[in-house]
């Protein structure tokens, strides 16, 4: 078993759907709350906030992207898109909103509980990091959590920062796809290497001045990508 959140927000328009992961995320000892409205939703989260959300993009009232942006505007809590749009353009706006991770119906739970514990895997044991790592205007506090690009906070989600995080502990190394992935989806994920691309593009957009020429985020074509270290 692996250290994970207890409490579980399902926001789905689909009875069936919320009846299936209710019982099963139960099961498995996840406090459960399931709602079929995003404004439902975001009443919840503020009520209660949960450790990990499961979110639909296709609700009633309002866009699941829209949900995603509200939430990330006051937290970094995980979120999974959990929905039957499967388009590549929906997931990196999803993916630019935020979401940690995207899973498309119909789905298995086992696949859905290994993406769950998935996001909240944390760094390899015995890794060590210093407190924070610099370089040129980036700054990478591992120790709070936060990036600052040219004395500006840059919020991150939880996916986005262990990745950068991986990264600056190998400094300077080309770290390549498969270990990056390994690392920080797990190696049911080892072969995704457009996933990993849509996040570093992400990533680069949020950190570069010019996120066609990176200055920090580089490519080794083919293999896979290091943290400038100078």
């Amino acid at each position: 078993m692996i250290a994970a959140p207890s409490r579980v927000l399902v926001v789905d328009d689909e009875d069936s759907i919320r009846r299936l992961l209710r019982a099963a995320l139960q099961g498995f000892g996840y406090e459960t709350t399931d709602v079929g409205t995003g404004c439902d939703a975001l009443a919840e989260f503020t009520l209660r906030p949960s450790d990990l959300i499961i979110l639909d993009l296709g609700l009633p009232d309002l866009p699941g992207r829209e949900v995603l942006q509200r939430i990330r505007s006051k937290s970094n809590v995980p979120v999974i898109i959990l929905t039957a749009v499967g388009h590549e353009e929906e997931k990196v706006a999803a993916f630019d909103a935020g979401a940690d991770d995207y899973l498309t119906k119909p789905f298995g739970i086992q696949e859905l509980l290994a993406r769950m514990r998935a996001v909240w895997r944390r760094a390899p044991a015995g890794s060590t990091a210093p407190a924070q790592y610099v370089v040129g205007d980036l700054v990478i506090d591992h120790a709070a959590r936060r990036v600052f690009v040219r004395k500006q906070e840059v919020r991150l989600t939880p996916t986005e920062f262990r990745l950068l995080a991986l990264l600056a502990r190998h400094a300077g190394k080309v770290l390549t796809h498969r270990f990056l992935l390994t690392e920080v989806w797990g190696q049911d994920h080892m072969a995704e290497v457009n996933y990993l691309r849509v996040f570093m593009a992400g990533l680069r957009r949020k950190l570069e001045e010019d996120s066609a020429q990176p200055r920090y985020l580089l490519t080794d074509q083919g293999v896979g990508y290091r943290l400038a270290d100078e």
